[in-house]
């Protein structure tokens, strides 16, 4: 069996045009889906929009991008940036390591955020750069 999705490319404004056209004309949900080539969950998606705003808001599509997209707290970015700059050796899991255990155990950053903030704030080697390590 096959695990790969099937990917139905998404309506365009003059399918849902037609489909809500349709489904005034009718009454019905169905005739109105096969009618605009559509499964009947596109009509349920987007009545609220149709009854709210009418056909105008049939055009467009909602954005995908998320509005907030997730970011820690501001306040945690200058903790990481001093941990590096107090230790150069520490590298990104030690340092996401050393918050969790300031915070009670209780992971605030992963290694990957940690690496971020220091990419951003100029305190991450460039890829490609040979780093040495002391032995301490």
């Amino acid at each position: 069996m096959s695990t790969q999705r099937t990917h139905y490319r998404q309506t365009t404004p003059d399918q849902r045009r037609l489909l809500f056209e349709t489904w005034e004309a009718t009454g019905s949900v169905t005739e109105a889906s096969q009618v605009a080539h559509v499964c009947r969950q596109t009509f349920y998606v987007w009545q609220p929009r149709f009854a709210a705003e009418g056909y105008a808001g049939l055009l467009e599509f909602a954005s995908r991008a998320p509005k907030h997209p997730s970011r820690i707290d501001p306040a945690i970015e200058p903790r990481v940036i001093a941990l590096r700059q107090a230790h150069p050796s520490w590298g990104k899991q030690r340092i996401a390591d050393e918050l969790t255990r300031a915070n009670h155990w209780v992971p605030l950053v992963s290694r990957g955020t940690v690496r971020r903030i220091l990419v951003e704030a100029g305190l991450w080697p460039e890829p490609g750069a040979v780093v040495k390590k002391k032995l301490s």
